[in-house]
């Protein structure tokens, strides 16, 4: 409080002001009572004057007499004044204060001079006889109406000072104690007119900081109590604005971060004000980094900032594709700019929303390689079953040795065509259901070896080993037993076609870290790193020419990794040429922590 500069400027002005009164009105107390005394004295002096008078009138025209010079000197110093008698011609005829004989003429003395002119003379001037500056008051003495002499009295100037100093003290002294009660009064009213403002001004300052829940006491009626109360309102409106503002904004970002498209906006200085995790990613850039800094500064793709430019200056939405190269692969983009506006319509900044398109590109590209491989791989048989039943028409004395040839080329390319149509078929299926599989326990050791028993025939053919190893307790599963040993079978077939003869395959299953696992080992041909990625894509082959000449429609690994994903679970490869492959089917066990810890 005593720290306020209001408050002191305040006070200041306030004792200014009382100071300057009491100075002023002393002043003009004290002239005034001067004056007054003054008169008073003068009125003394005359009244005296007047007694002397009376007392003088038989006493001009004699010779000096003592006994009235006595008298005069004991009633001037009975009265405390001096009294003088002076005759017609000038002459001291008695003297309170002096012996006449040795006074000088007083004819010429100028309140003789103007009792004479005007019936009364005053003046203030150095008597040279007592040495000292006194008030002289002079009466005519008249006789028979003629002047005969003069009648005077005077006082000392400095007893007249003396007085008017007492009174001027007493005035000052009266003016200070009022000053000074002034003065309290005015530090009592100035603090208390302050200290609502202090308060006021507090509760600002925390509301500047960001802190409104701070208020004031409002019970005074006056003004300053209005203004309290106005500002209690502001401070707990703008409470509840800004917990509205932050709502909004918190819910904004949100949306903006939890968007897979990635926005950033400018100001018109085209420096970032916002930009998402997802923009980010796609730019390669730190989005808290990138707040307050130009965009051409933080980013090398000029069509991005161009297009910012553009919808600052044109105003008009734009649309664009991009090609990102900031990573491993090349990404697409589609770029929509828009400027931004405030409430009066003008252009504060610009935003734009990216777009990632690359994984519409790549299912367009997949789509157009699935529909060329599809195409391709269903024209191979009706071409070639086409041609042979055109040839079996049209030569009429064809030997029977060729056209029995021909059907079984026909029955062969038929067999090609309803396999490859199954397998679309059991992939379109798959795709179709997504994870909603029919959920029914079995156990996993009963499909493997009945998958394995399947194909023991086809191994035994071609001169290869099959071994298979379950454990001795139930692996149950959950989901479709029938697509499950799909699984099986495909890897079976494919380990048995590309494995040589007198080569081994094993067929195993496991259970580990509530997982059920079934491997699939061979040791055939083995595939290339590079192709490992790429096997299990429709249609794709490692070694064409032998997938064809072994009758395999290139859609088996396609449908064993499908099958596995709709079951929660995932397949692996590990495989070198010339060494062999293993193939390893990760599927959840049915009751995981029951499954957990048994012997394997």
């Amino acid at each position: 409080m005593l720290r306020s500069h209001l408050l002191w400027k305040l006070y200041a002005g306030y004792s200014a002001l009382i100071i300057i009164c009491t100075l002023v009105f002393s002043v003009l107390i004290s002239q005034r009572i001067e004056r007054q005394t003054r008169a008073d004295i003068r009125q003394s002096l005359e009244v005296r004057a007047v007694l002397l008078r009376n007392l003088s009138i038989g006493h001009f025209q004699q010779l000096p007499d003592t006994a009235f010079q006595d008298r005069i000197g004991k009633l001037g110093r009975k009265i405390e004044t001096r009294l003088t008698v002076i005759n017609i011609d000038g002459t001291v005829i008695a003297d309170s204060s002096t012996n006449p004989a040795g006074m000088d003429n007083h004819g010429t003395r100028p309140e003789v001079v103007a009792a004479r002119t005007l019936g009364r003379g005053t003046a203030t001037r150095f008597s040279d006889t007592l040495g000292e500056k006194r008030m002289y008051l002079a009466l005519p003495v008249q006789h028979e109406r003629h002047i005969v002499g003069y009648a005077r009295t005077s006082l000392s100037l400095a007893e007249i000072d003396k007085r008017v100093n007492d009174v001027r003290i007493a005035v000052l002294k009266g003016a200070g104690l009022v000053a000074v009660a002034a003065l309290l009064l005015g530090l009592f009213a100035a603090r208390h007119f302050i200290r609502p403002i202090v308060s006021m001004t507090r509760v600002a300052e925390s509301m500047s900081d960001g802190n409104y829940d701070q208020r004031l006491p409002a019970t005074r009626q006056d003004e300053i109590g209005t203004l309290a109360k106005g500002l209690n309102r502001l401070a707990a409106s703008c409470r509840d604005r800004l917990k509205e503002i932050d709502t909004d904004r918190n819910k904004l970002a949100a949306i903006l971060s939890g968007m897979v498209d990635g926005v950033i906006a400018i100001g018109k200085d085209e420096r970032v004000v916002h930009m998402n995790e997802a923009a980010g990613r796609l730019l390669g850039i730190v989005p808290e980094e990138a707040i307050g800094k130009p965009i051409w500064e933080i980013t090398r793709f000029q069509e991005l900032c161009q297009m910012l430019r553009d919808a600052l200056g044109d105003g008009n939405t734009l649309q664009k594709d991009m090609e990102l190269a900031n990573s491993a692969r090349d990404q697409s983009v589609e770029i929509h700019g828009s400027p931004l506006h405030d409430g009066q319509g003008a252009i504060v900044g610009a935003v734009v929303v990216l777009h990632d398109t690359s994984e519409l590109h790549r299912l367009e590209m997949v789509r157009r390689d699935f529909v060329a491989s599809a195409s391709h791989e269903l024209k191979t048989p009706i071409t070639a079953i086409r041609a042979l039943v055109e040839t079996l028409i049209d030569d009429k004395e064809l030997p029977a040795s060729k056209r029995d040839r021909f059907l079984d080329k026909i029955r062969d390319q038929s067999v090609r065509l309803s396999s490859l149509v199954t397998d679309l078929l059991t992939l379109s299926r798959l795709e179709s259901e997504g994870r909603n599989v029919e959920q029914i326990g079995f156990d996993l050791r009963h499909v493997c070896l009945d998958s394995a028993k399947a194909l023991l025939p086809m191994a035994e053919e071609r001169g290869i080993t099959l071994e298979t190893k379950v454990p001795a307790l139930p692996i149950e599963v959950l989901g479709d037993e029938e697509a499950v040993g799909q699984i099986i079978t495909n890897l079976l077939d494919n380990a048995i076609k590309y494995t040589t003869c007198k080569g081994r395959v094993w067929l195993r299953a496991k259970r580990q870290d509530g997982m059920a696992i079934i491997d699939v080992q061979d040791t055939g041909i083995g595939i290339c790193v590079q192709d490992q990625d790429r096997v299990f894509e429709r249609f794709y082959r490692v070694d064409k020419a032998r997938s064809r000449e072994l009758g395999g429609t290139g859609l088996g690994l396609s449908i064993v990794k499908h099958i596995a994903l709709v079951h929660g679970g995932r397949v692996t490869l590990e495989s070198s040429p010339g060494t062999g492959s293993t193939f390893r089917v990760f599927l959840p066990l049915a009751s995981a922590s029951e499954q957990q810890g048994l012997p394997t």
